[in-house]
């Protein structure tokens, strides 16, 4: 096969010898071309000219940003995506199985490459940029806007950078007086909220080997999941916190939460200030109005 390997050298667990580790295993077997990012959205455009050239295979070795912009490059084409995961999370190739240690997936991918393993997929987009598996609203946009402001952090400190924002954000960097957001979800009337997530697959991320499950009945074939809070009381969010590290159950049952299921179109309305917004990881800024729709089968993945 005619492979793309597309490199970002500034994801957390990226070096100079799990790059070339990467590169010859793969030169093993198949036609192999690396190139690396530049900089913020380089990806796409690697991507998208991977598959205007007619490659098989475009694979990332990086995090889920830089997995999330290659996507978006590959709409369209008759390229495969594939991912070996060294970000700090990797939360898309750990959904589709893959091992979080990038030595243990570059195996799984060989494998999934010589028996031509491939699924297509559907994405979730919000404007104009589709997402593999969430899109933050609120106070997780900004606490993934901290995160981002604190690379070195995120390096060394990996999803303890995450915790720490966390908690940064929630004391210093929230507005949490009042709802910040409508939301219409399906034929719901606009519903007013303090931050939600809406989710193409479950888990929402992982902390460490834990799950955080915001959606645990969402299947892949299914549309979108809406998770709208409406709260941001410290004890009952931390609880709910609990719940996702479980079973996630208790999050669907919750007074204040309002979960949607199945969703193809939802639309979101700023309340006095703009609504901050990530995607699958990356921080996109805020938007006054936010379109987030469903769009099934459009990108075909390898999977093992």
């Amino acid at each position: 096969m005619r492979l793309l390997l597309i490199v970002n050298r500034h994801a957390s667990t990226v070096n100079v010898r799990l790059s070339t580790f990467v590169q010859r295993a793969l030169e093993a077997e198949h036609q192999v071309e690396v190139v690396a990012t530049r900089g913020r959205d380089h990806a796409t455009e690697l991507a998208r000219q991977g598959g205007d050239a007619g490659v098989d295979v475009v694979i990332v070795l990086g995090g889920d940003g830089t997995v999330n912009e290659a996507a978006n490059g590959l709409i369209g084409t008759g390229t495969a995506l594939a991912a070996v995961p060294a970000g700090s999370t990797n939360v898309f190739a750990r959904t589709l199985g893959l091992s979080k240690e990038p030595r243990k997936a570059t195996t799984q991918l060989l494998s999934a490459l010589r028996q031509n393993s491939r699924r297509r997929v559907g994405l979730g987009q919000v404007n104009d940029r589709y997402f593999l598996f969430h899109v933050g609203l609120g106070f997780d946009a900004s606490v993934v806007e901290q995160v981002e402001k604190r690379a070195e952090l995120k390096r060394h400190a990996g999803q303890l950078a995450f915790v720490y924002c966390a908690f940064l954000t929630w004391f210093r960097h929230y507005d949490r007086s009042g709802p910040r957001m409508a939301i219409q979800a399906g034929d719901d009337g606009e519903k007013e909220a303090y931050f939600a997530i809406c989710l193409k697959t479950n888990p929402y991320t992982f902390l460490g080997r834990r799950r955080l499950n915001l959606a645990p009945d969402i299947r892949p074939h299914q549309g979108l999941a809406m998770v709208r809070f409406d709260t941001m009381s410290f004890a009952p969010v931390i609880g709910l916190v609990a719940s996702a590290l479980g079973s996630g159950g208790w999050i669907q049952r919750h007074p204040k939460v309002g979960c949607r299921a199945d969703l193809d179109r939802i639309q979101v309305r700023a309340i006095g200030t703009p609504v901050a917004y990530q995607v699958d990881g990356e921080f996109l800024g805020e938007g006054e109005r936010l379109v987030i729709t469903h769009h099934p089968d459009v990108l075909e993945v390898m999977v093992p």
